[in-house]
């Protein structure tokens, strides 16, 4: 959690270089521990970042699918005993929970509905080991792209929560902490890493494999002016994408600092800086989603005829890419930043920009 998150995020994306499902899986364990840093009590605290470590990964099971939007939860923490009972029994089921496969502690999303102790109604992130009794996760992960990631279905049937477990969501996602913001980097980069892990292996099979269009009138692929060309113009788009997540970085790392009272960042508004990492965020998601997906295609545009081959493996970056820019509207980091450039109008404080 000392490693501030333009650092983490360049990690991400040269992970994701090679492989964007590696990269994924730990994206949960990052953001859930800093809402364990943001939000939980010392007791909790010292459980997770013992563990942690210790090697203990954190996954997430914050989605469910029967839901009218990705908002919806119906996973229920309903209370144990009367008056103010220190437990709670959890239920529900959640998909798109990446890393649940190798997680030994899962950040369930659930909510009360009634008022216990100190705890309101509201939504509650439970940690609870991942072999728990009562829990169960399915390797049912379908999806065309990010295929090793671990993101399908963990039910919860009875499973026992003590409420020293519980982190109420809504201070780190309401208030101005930049916990959307540095979540969303993260997912920025694996787009980013993605388009320069096609790049880079379009370049190796063309200077390797490829062979030369006739009417270039060269001996190698490397040597045809329309290809050189072509590579300049993807260089360009991948290094824009690149820089622009970098930017971001730094707009978050000033934002966290700002959040936390972080020596020398005094005096910078800490809801203004926020906002300003959640629209440079958005940006570089913008540019990303523009980069990513038609980088791995031209992949294909550049080396040829043979590099379609199923046993070259090369459809993995388009595949990754097509399913993870997936993961939040793009046209909505559009509409929040023609807001903010428009008419100043600050994005919202949800979690998801």
């Amino acid at each position: 959690l000392d490693v501030r998150p333009s650092v983490l995020a360049e990690v991400v994306s040269i992970l994701a270089a090679a492989d964007a499902s590696i990269a994924q899986i730990p994206h949960s364990h990052f953001v859930y521990l800093n809402l364990v840093r943001l939000s939980a009590g010392p007791a909790l605290q010292e459980r997770i970042f013992t563990d942690v470590l210790g090697g203990g990964r954190v996954a997430n099971a914050q989605s469910e699918r029967g839901g009218k939007t990705i908002a919806d939860i119906s996973t229920r923490l309903s209370p144990v005993g009367e008056g103010s009972p220190t437990r709670f029994v959890l239920d529900g089921e959640k998909f798109y929970c990446t890393g649940s496969l190798f997680a030994d502690t899962l950040a369930v999303l659930a909510k009360s509905d009634v008022a216990v102790g100190d705890l309101v109604p509201g939504e509650y992130v439970a940690f609870i080991p991942a072999d728990a009794a009562g829990v169960e996760i399915v390797d049912d992960w379908d999806a065309v792209g990010q295929r090793t990631t671990g993101s399908g279905t963990v039910r919860f049937t009875g499973v026992t929560v003590g409420v020293e477990d519980l982190v109420a969501r809504a201070p780190a996602t309401s208030t101005p902490t930049g916990y959307g913001a540095f979540a969303q980097l993260l997912h920025v980069a694996i787009d980013v890493g993605i388009a320069r892990g096609a790049l880079r292996e379009a370049a190796e099979f063309v200077r390797t494999k490829s062979r030369p269009w006739f009417e270039a009138e060269v001996d190698r692929a490397v040597d045809d002016p329309l290809v050189v060309q072509r590579f300049g113009e993807l260089e360009v788009d991948v290094a824009t994408a690149e820089a622009t997540l970098a930017a971001a970085g730094r707009r978050v790392d000033t934002a966290v600092g700002a959040a936390s009272g972080e020596s020398g960042r005094v005096g910078v508004d800490a809801s203004l800086a926020v906002a300003e990492a959640s629209i440079a965020v958005a940006t570089a998601k913008a540019v990303a989603d523009r980069v990513a997906t038609p980088v791995a295609s031209a992949l294909f545009e550049v080396s040829g005829t043979r590099s379609a081959a199923a046993g070259s493996g090369l459809d993995r970056y388009w595949r990754d890419a097509r399913t993870h820019t997936l993961h939040d509207p793009v046209r909505w980091k559009y509409q929040h930043i023609g807001r903010w450039v428009l008419r100043g109008e600050e994005p919202p404080l949800h979690g998801v920009i």
